[in-house]
């Protein structure tokens, strides 16, 4: 493995790794907090949980020189879809959840279109310069 392949990829592998790990949890162990739920707390992890996973994604693949941003989307979302899919058949204690879906998809698209807004931005103020 290269030096660049683990600067960008590993990121991504650790974080992705870590998801695994939260999601894979037996629900007993996770604590409750129902002034939380009321907030629609958890939503919002899905939701930045996945954003991260997306935004480390597309930098690892952009930076490469790749611009393939929405095939590593599709992919993030997928893993989303593919760990509710296993909390409600495999692991112990845990449902899963079609909103925690759509939350996890939000989070991804999010990243999207943040880092096309940056990009933009950088686009704009370095053909300006010259």
């Amino acid at each position: 493995m290269t030096n660049r392949f683990i600067k960008y990829h590993l990121p991504v592998i650790f974080w992705a790794s870590i998801i695994f790990l939260l999601c894979s949890t037996p629900g007993n162990k996770i604590p409750h907090v129902s002034w939380l739920e009321l907030l629609s707390f958890d939503k919002f992890v899905h939701a930045s949980v996945f954003f991260i996973l997306n935004h480390l994604s597309i930098r690892a693949i952009y930076w490469q020189g790749k611009n393939s941003i929405y095939t590593v989307t599709a992919i993030c979302i997928f893993y989303g879809g593919i760990l509710e899919i296993m909390q409600s058949v495999l692991f112990e204690q845990r449902s899963g959840d079609v909103f925690d879906f759509i939350a996890n998809s939000f989070g991804c698209i999010m990243a999207v279109m943040t880092f096309q807004s940056i990009k933009s931005k950088i686009q704009k103020r370095f053909n300006k310069s010259y």
